[in-house]
């Protein structure tokens, strides 16, 4: 539980130290949630107008994960105002139980991740969706995961 306080006191720190905010991408700062592997909650804020940091915290019945991205914003899209493709990487720590065991032993999971999907800031209204794909490699529990991602919907303000 020291651990789990830890991380999320080094991820409030860190959301606090991003004070400089973009001034040409669609939008500034976003939070909303995300599907479907599992439930999550997703936190995004620019640096500029093209880099971007992204916090995510995963829950399912069986554990947790929480995730720290940075992330390459590219507007290519030039006939869709507020549409771009983005890639980055990070690190990510969970917990979880084991459902092949008796015990349902817990395993912790530390490891790298990456991500690269779309994200689209909807005219007229403070929303953003995106769809994202972000495998993982532990470097402490499990492998390789290449299942996690998905879509989100975040109030962009």
């Amino acid at each position: 539980m020291k651990k789990i306080r830890a991380i999320i006191a080094f991820c409030g720190i860190f959301m606090a130290a991003t004070v400089t905010h973009a001034q040409d991408a669609a939008y500034q700062q976003a939070a909303g949630i995300k599907v479907p592997f599992g439930f999550g909650l997703t936190y995004k804020t620019f640096l500029n107008s093209t880099n971007a940091i992204e916090l995510q915290a995963g829950f399912w019945q069986k554990g947790f994960r929480l995730s720290g991205l940075y992330e390459f914003h590219f507007y290519s899209f030039e006939d869709v105002p507020g549409l771009a493709w983005f890639a980055g990487g990070g690190a990510h720590i969970g917990t979880w139980k084991h459902r092949y065991k008796e015990e349902y032993d817990s395993e912790v999971d530390f490891g790298i991740d990456g991500i690269i999907g779309l994200d689209y800031k909807l005219p007229d209204l403070p929303l953003n969706i995106s769809v994202d794909w972000q495998p993982s490699i532990a470097l402490i529990g499990s492998s390789f995961s290449p299942a996690y991602g998905g879509i989100g919907i975040r109030y962009t303000f």
